[in-house]
């Protein structure tokens, strides 16, 4: 991969612009500075390799040179978009599943960020903002997607399993400026839908563990146990406690894990 690739590859998905690198830190610092900055609307930073990425709880994510996908999207949302800014971490995860599911993979969404296949990680997103007084003035959208097993970390001390679309596929995957160009493209046509129902049904479609018992971890607070019910329309969890009622968890420091 390369930025004269990646120009070609996504040539027709207008992009506000974009930065691409051999190696670098992190991107959604770049995109938080870009943004900052002025950054145009769909901006993209995209790098090759990615050595001090982050995940949410500062969880490590790093990006082995030629293995994976790690890019940062700068949107500058419209006035159609700002009351649903909380569904964009479903957004995303939406995008890269449908990316996956063009594979002919079967990907469900561990709430709120994780992407996964046969109870697997594949992917992570981290959604962060620049704000202008109190408004939020742009969102920088962190994607991670492992696409050779070279990108797959250790076993040891992960908190889920991960896997790649290498492993998934049994085979050698797609480009991955193909694979960008099919998450962007869904990316596009779910944006335009962020604020209906139908993308709040597709998400909670693709909820991981659904109809089973878990544990939510809030930060210090007790774990909250119940039946994973669905999405609230703001993308909050929904849960079912053992009185059939229900219990909504907001977004925040949040792990999911099925119940023991």
């Amino acid at each position: 991969m390369n930025e004269s690739s990646l120009k070609k590859h996504l040539s027709k998905l207008n992009l506000g612009g974009l930065r691409y690198f051999d190696s670098i830190g992190s991107t959604n610092d770049e995109a938080l500075a870009w943004a900052a900055g002025g950054a145009k609307d769909f901006s993209l930073v995209a790098a090759d390799e990615q050595t001090h990425g982050r995940g949410r709880l500062d969880r490590k994510w790093l990006t082995p040179k030629g293995s994976a996908l790690a890019v940062s999207l700068i949107l500058r949302p419209a006035a159609p978009m700002r009351p649903h800014l909380s569904r964009t971490v479903g957004l995303a995860a939406l995008s890269i599943a449908d990316a996956c599911l063009k594979l002919g993979l079967s990907p469900r969404i561990k709430w709120p960020n994780d992407v996964l296949l046969n109870g697997k990680k594949v992917a992570g997103i981290l959604v962060e903002s620049v704000w202008s007084g109190e408004d939020v003035d742009s969102l920088v959208v962190g994607m991670g997607l492992n696409v050779r097993k070279v990108s797959v970390p250790p076993a040891e001390g992960l908190q889920l399993p991960a896997t790649s679309l290498e492993q998934e596929l049994g085979k050698d995957p797609p480009a991955r400026e193909s694979i960008l160009r099919d998450i962007l493209s869904a990316f596009l046509s779910w944006r335009e839908r962020i604020g209906t129902d139908e993308l709040i049904a597709a998400w909670e479609e693709k909820l991981a563990f659904r109809g089973e018992q878990v544990q939510v971890l809030a930060g210090g607070d007790a774990p909250v146990t119940g039946v994973l019910d669905g999405l609230e329309s703001d993308g909050s969890l929904r849960l079912r406690d053992s009185h059939d009622k229900s219990i909504i968890v907001r977004f925040g420091d949040v792990s999911l894990r099925p119940a023991a």
